[in-house]
């Protein structure tokens, strides 16, 4: 989650959130567009790269079913990240949720 990541992420985010909309059924421009984000963190290993560097014999197969065995031992926020890399309707829940931030259209729970 370091910022080289979240910078990634957030320049992806900007680049494809007016693509999606907050309708049940998913369009198929939103195919490629998971595949993209997918294959950039994953097959161009730029996680895998980073674990590497620090935890020497890492492996993104033990890792991720780690992950899934052990979900409610990782943090909320870090587990949604990388449960968006894999389960596509996370990740369209992401850029639904970064869309409506952009465009200020979100939950307002302030009281006026």
């Amino acid at each position: 989650m370091d910022g080289e990541f979240q910078l990634l992420q957030r320049n992806c985010l900007a680049k494809y959130y007016q693509e999606f909309e907050d309708a049940e059924e998913s369009k198929l421009t939103y195919t490629p567009t998971f595949f993209s984000f997918f294959l950039f963190f994953f097959c161009e290993n730029y996680i895998e790269e980073q674990m590497l560097e620090r935890i020497p014999g890492f492996y993104m197969g033990a890792f991720t079913t780690t992950l899934q065995h052990r979900k409610d031992e990782v943090a909320c926020d870090i587990f949604d990240v990388l449960l968006t890399f894999t389960d596509f309707l996370a990740f369209k829940e992401r850029f639904l949720d970064y869309r409506a931030e952009r465009e200020g259209w979100g939950l307002d729970l302030s009281s006026s």
